[in-house]
C-alpha cells in the first residue's frame, strides 16, 4: 500500500502513530510523511529556528521513512485557520504526488487550531482515501477508538527512539513551566490500546472514512 502519515506540527505523528509508521515500513509499504509547521515562532531563543526541522528529519531516519517521502512545510504555528486555502492547495498537491490507499490525519475530536484544519482539509483533500484519525490525548475532549494497529517491541523501540530525538521540545516546555512529554506514558497507553485489542501493544485511531477495495 501508499500509506500518507499528515501532521500540524513535526513530532505529531511521532507520537500519535510512530509505532505505525515504523511497523508499515518495514512491512514493505510505500510511506509518506508530511508535517505542515517546523513551528519556529515556538522554539526557545537559545536554539536554531528551524531546530525542528533537523529533528522531524533525524526522527524520520529512524522510523525508516526515506528522505524523498519527507515533506515539511512551514506554516507558522496556531495560525493555521488563517492559512485554511493554501494549506488545502498544499494537500491536494500531495495527494496528486502520493496518491495514497490509506491516510493518516489528526483526529476530528482535537481541539487544537492548527490540527482541527489538518483535519478538515485533508478530509476534503484526500475523497478518494481511506482516512483513520489518530489520537492525541492531551488535545482529544473524548476519542473514538474503532480502529487498532497491534505493534510489536521492535516497532514500539523506535517510535520510543523517533520522539527521543525531540530535544528542543523538552527545553520549550521546561520554560512554559510545564512537564516534559513522560515516555511512560506513551508506552502506557500503547499497554491499554494493546489491552483492548488483546495484545501488548497497540494504536489506535477512529475511522473517518474506510474504502473497501
Amino acid at each position: 500500500m501508499k500509506i500518507c502519515f499528515i501532521s500540524a506540527h513535526t513530532d505529531d505523528v511521532e507520537h500519535s502513530c510512530g509505532g505505525s509508521v515504523a511497523q508499515f515500513i518495514r512491512d514493505g509499504n510505500e510511506v509518506y510523511y508530511a508535517a505542515f509547521s517546523i513551528a519556529e515562532e515556538s522554539v526557545p531563543k537559545e536554539l536554531p529556528r528551524d531546530i525542528l526541522l533537523n529533528e522531524a528529519k533525524s526522527a524520520t531516519r529512524i522510523l525508516g521513512v526515506k528522505p524523498g517521502n519527507l515533506f515539511i512545510y512551514k506554516y507558522p504555528v496556531r495560525k493555521f485557520p488563517q492559512f485554511r486555502q493554501e494549506i488545502l492547495e498544499d494537500l491536494i498537491e500531495l495527494r496528486n504526488k502520493t496518491n495514497p490507499d490509506l491516510v493518516f490525519l489528526h483526529s476530528i475530536y482535537d481541539t487544537h487550531q492548527d490540527h482541527q484544519v489538518i483535519a478538515t482539509e485533508g478530509f476534503r483533500a484526500f475523497k478518494n482515501s481511506t482516512i483513520l484519525g489518530y489520537e492525541l490525548p492531551a488535545n482529544n475532549i473524548t476519542f473514538e477508538a474503532t480502529a487498532f494497529i497491534p505493534l510489536d517491541k521492535t516497532s514500539v523501540k523506535k517510535k520510543i527512539e523517533a520522539l527521543d530525538c525531540y530535544k528542543s521540545q523538552k527545553l520549550r516546555l521546561k520554560h512554559l513551566g510545564r512537564k516534559p512529554h513522560n515516555l511512560e506514558c506513551v508506552t502506557a497507553l500503547l499497554q491499554v490500546r494493546g489491552h483492548q485489542i488483546g495484545t501488548a501493544y497497540a494504536e489506535a485511531f477512529h475511522v473517518v472514512r474506510w474504502i473497501i477495495m
